[in-house]
């Protein structure tokens, strides 16, 4: 049974940084690709940025250039750099791994950007 479980949430003022953390239960080696999604109150869940296993990044547009997703297989954990934060960027950010068979999600982190 996979778990994954996000961390390094908070409250930052805008312009600030945070890093995320998404540790995973066993190796992430075996995932095709790993993920962040977020959800703002009110909106729908949507997808952040993602990194395949063979470190093929891509973002979404209003983070690109600001954000940097990374993942350690040696230490099994998914990572989320986030600078130069926007008030818009306040979600609660999710981990995803994309397994063989399924696809796998984290309980989230709450991301608060005060102005």
């Amino acid at each position: 049974q996979v778990q994954l479980v996000e961390s390094g949430g908070g409250l930052v003022q805008a312009g600030g940084s945070l890093r995320l953390s998404c540790a995973a239960s066993g190796s992430t080696s075996r995932f095709a690709a790993m993920a962040w999604y977020r959800q703002a109150p009110g909106k729908q869940r949507s997808w952040v940025a993602s990194i395949t296993s063979g470190g093929i990044t891509d973002y979404a547009d209003s983070v690109k250039g600001r954000f940097t997703i990374s993942r350690d297989n040696t230490k099994n954990t998914l990572y989320l750099q986030m600078n130069s934060l926007k008030t818009e960027d306040t979600a609660v950010y999710y981990c995803k791994a994309v397994g063989s068979l399924r696809n796998y999600w984290g309980q989230g982190t709450q991301v608060t950007v005060s102005s």
